[in-house]
Protein backbone atom coordinates (compact mmCIF):
# COMPACT_ATOMS: atom_id res chain seq x y z
CA UNK A 1 0.00 0.00 0.00
CA UNK A 2 0.86 3.31 -1.00
CA UNK A 3 2.03 5.88 2.02
CA UNK A 4 2.23 9.50 0.45
CA UNK A 5 3.25 12.41 3.28
CA UNK A 6 3.09 15.79 2.83
CA UNK A 7 5.37 19.04 2.88
CA UNK A 8 6.10 22.16 2.81
CA UNK A 9 2.99 24.44 3.36
CA UNK A 10 3.39 27.39 5.49
CA UNK A 11 2.51 31.01 6.06
CA UNK A 12 2.72 33.68 2.81
CA UNK A 13 1.48 36.91 1.83
CA UNK A 14 -0.50 37.33 -1.12
CA UNK A 15 1.59 36.76 -4.44
CA UNK A 16 4.43 34.97 -2.89
CA UNK A 17 5.35 31.26 -3.91
CA UNK A 18 5.29 27.72 -2.09
CA UNK A 19 6.84 24.85 -3.33
CA UNK A 20 4.72 21.44 -1.70
CA UNK A 21 6.15 18.07 -1.83
CA UNK A 22 4.37 14.98 -1.61
CA UNK A 23 7.27 11.62 -0.77
CA UNK A 24 5.88 8.23 -1.37
CA UNK A 25 6.78 5.43 0.47
CA UNK A 26 7.96 3.28 -2.25
CA UNK A 27 8.40 3.98 -6.19
CA UNK A 28 6.05 6.06 -7.62
CA UNK A 29 6.35 5.21 -11.73
CA UNK A 30 3.94 2.44 -11.72
CA UNK A 31 0.97 5.27 -10.44
CA UNK A 32 -0.74 5.99 -13.98
CA UNK A 33 -1.87 9.32 -11.92
CA UNK A 34 -1.66 11.46 -8.69
CA UNK A 35 -2.37 14.71 -8.09
CA UNK A 36 -2.72 17.75 -5.24
CA UNK A 37 -6.30 18.15 -3.53
CA UNK A 38 -7.05 20.84 -1.09
CA UNK A 39 -10.01 21.42 1.14
CA UNK A 40 -10.42 25.27 2.27
CA UNK A 41 -12.35 25.75 5.57
CA UNK A 42 -16.15 25.22 4.66
CA UNK A 43 -15.37 24.06 1.27
CA UNK A 44 -15.30 20.42 -0.44
CA UNK A 45 -12.66 18.97 -0.81
CA UNK A 46 -11.16 19.50 -4.96
CA UNK A 47 -8.64 18.79 -6.99
CA UNK A 48 -6.46 20.75 -8.19
CA UNK A 49 -3.60 19.80 -10.42
CA UNK A 50 -2.87 15.83 -11.42
CA UNK A 51 -0.13 14.32 -13.39
CA UNK A 52 0.03 10.76 -15.35
CA UNK A 53 2.96 8.72 -15.37
CA UNK A 54 3.69 9.69 -18.47
CA UNK A 55 3.87 13.54 -17.56
CA UNK A 56 0.38 14.64 -18.89
CA UNK A 57 -1.07 17.49 -16.33
CA UNK A 58 -4.39 18.77 -15.94
CA UNK A 59 -5.33 22.32 -13.77
CA UNK A 60 -8.43 23.39 -12.11
CA UNK A 61 -9.55 26.70 -13.82
CA UNK A 62 -8.82 28.66 -10.34
CA UNK A 63 -5.55 27.52 -10.78
CA UNK A 64 -4.30 27.42 -14.43
CA UNK A 65 -1.23 29.78 -15.03
CA UNK A 66 -0.27 29.90 -10.97
CA UNK A 67 0.15 26.14 -10.44
CA UNK A 68 2.92 23.57 -11.93
CA UNK A 69 2.39 20.03 -11.06
CA UNK A 70 5.59 17.80 -11.50
CA UNK A 71 6.69 14.53 -10.69
CA UNK A 72 10.39 12.87 -10.41
CA UNK A 73 10.17 9.16 -10.42
CA UNK A 74 13.65 8.63 -9.24
CA UNK A 75 13.30 10.29 -5.93
CA UNK A 76 9.75 8.93 -5.41
CA UNK A 77 8.24 12.61 -5.08
CA UNK A 78 5.59 14.91 -6.71
CA UNK A 79 5.70 18.39 -6.44
CA UNK A 80 3.59 21.31 -6.66
CA UNK A 81 4.89 24.44 -7.59
CA UNK A 82 2.48 27.72 -6.28
CA UNK A 83 3.46 30.90 -7.96
CA UNK A 84 1.16 34.20 -7.17
CA UNK A 85 -0.48 32.77 -4.35
CA UNK A 86 -4.03 34.49 -3.50
CA UNK A 87 -5.96 34.18 -0.77
CA UNK A 88 -8.66 31.89 -1.62
CA UNK A 89 -5.58 29.63 -1.99
CA UNK A 90 -5.50 29.19 1.33
CA UNK A 91 -6.47 25.51 2.60
CA UNK A 92 -5.01 22.03 3.89
CA UNK A 93 -3.26 20.57 1.22
CA UNK A 94 -2.99 17.03 0.24
CA UNK A 95 -1.68 14.54 -2.17
CA UNK A 96 -3.49 11.44 -3.23
CA UNK A 97 -3.90 8.94 -6.40
CA UNK A 98 -6.52 10.08 -8.58
CA UNK A 99 -8.93 9.29 -8.78
CA UNK A 100 -8.58 9.00 -4.89
CA UNK A 101 -7.26 6.02 -2.49
CA UNK A 102 -9.24 6.55 0.95
CA UNK A 103 -6.69 4.89 3.05
CA UNK A 104 -3.80 6.81 1.36
CA UNK A 105 -4.91 10.18 2.47
CA UNK A 106 -2.06 11.40 5.28
CA UNK A 107 -1.87 14.54 7.29
CA UNK A 108 -1.74 16.94 4.62
CA UNK A 109 0.09 20.34 4.39
CA UNK A 110 -0.97 23.97 5.68
CA UNK A 111 -1.09 26.79 3.01
CA UNK A 112 -2.25 30.05 4.41
CA UNK A 113 -1.96 32.92 2.30
CA UNK A 114 -2.34 36.44 4.09
CA UNK A 115 -1.03 39.67 5.02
Amino acid sequence: QVQLVESGGGLVQPGGSLRLSCAASGSIFKIVKMGWYRQAPGKQRELVADITSGGSTTYADSVKGRFTISRDNAKNTMYLQMNNLKPEDTAVYYCNLVPARIGAWGQGTQVTVSS
